[in-house]
């Protein structure tokens, strides 16, 4: 469904992917983990095409994006939603407005039609009667859902995790990973998440890859990562096997 070969990014003097390899089978969820500024933010951008690599390929769906003329490469990108770390919700935007805004801004549909479209998506992530809140009053934990809610809102078939848990309490974690897994189990999505947190990546991760310095050093099932002999794997697992931590925690 996606595969990364030999790819290459520098970002300034900083070469950020070094030779990345990897893929990602339909209907699994792959965990990047990993500390920061290895690479795992620059890697989910070249896969949705806000990056181009230096060198190397990116496919999604068996096509080359750097390839697509731009009209085909937004067609492929329907198929992919994103959550982002923050949930990116615009502020001046009520709850509905920001979930409905991809159909808005892509689809031709009657505006009763989008209503009832926002109200199922939400359904699907917990919230209810909500659409008519402002981002300012929701919680930490309902942002990350409502920016969940419009990923999904156009029936993707990828859907990319940037620390879907990072900065919410171990309850609402939990809750958002135990989402993660419907939405895979329902729906089959292939889905990408970027984390810090063991525990969410033990939870919602088919496989596991480790990001170190521009490539992948160790990949496996979540028991393959825990047994991992690797000293980086390791480290990595001890210090931060107790909860989300922040990007700026590392």
């Amino acid at each position: 469904m996606i595969e990364l070969k030999n790819i290459y990014k520098k970002l300034g003097s900083k070469q950020v992917l070094n030779n990345l390899n990897l893929h990602v089978k339909r209907g699994e969820t792959y965990v990047i983990i990993g500390r920061s500024g290895t690479g795992k933010s620059v890697t989910l951008k070249n896969i949705i095409g806000l990056l181009q690599p230096d060198q190397g390929e990116v496919l999604v769906m068996e096509q080359n994006i750097q390839k697509l003329p731009s009209a085909q490469f937004y067609e492929l990108r329907k198929h992919m939603g994103v959550l982002f770390q923050s949930g990116a919700l615009i502020n001046w935007l009520n709850v509905g407005d920001n979930v409905g805004l991809p159909l808005v801004e892509h689809e031709r549909l009657p505006a009763r039609q989008v209503a009832e479209i926002v109200k199922e998506k939400l359904a699907l992530v917990g919230l209810y009667n909500v659409e008519q809140l402002m981002p300012s009053s929701l919680s930490g934990g309902m942002k990350k859902r409502v920016g969940l809610a419009r990923a999904l809102v156009r029936n993707p078939e990828i859907i990319l995790y940037d620390e879907p848990t990072s900065g919410l309490d171990p309850v609402t974690s939990t809750q958002i990973n135990e989402l993660i897994l419907s939405l895979q189990q329902k729906f089959a999505v292939t889905s990408i998440c970027v984390t810090h947190d063991m525990n969410s990546a033990y939870m919602v991760g088919n496989r596991i890859g480790m990001l170190y310095d521009g490539v992948i050093i160790a990949e496996g099932t979540p028991e393959e990562i825990k047994a991992s002999s690797n000293a980086c794997v390791q480290q990595f697992i001890h210090g931060h096997a107790q909860g989300p931590l922040t990007e700026s925690a590392t």
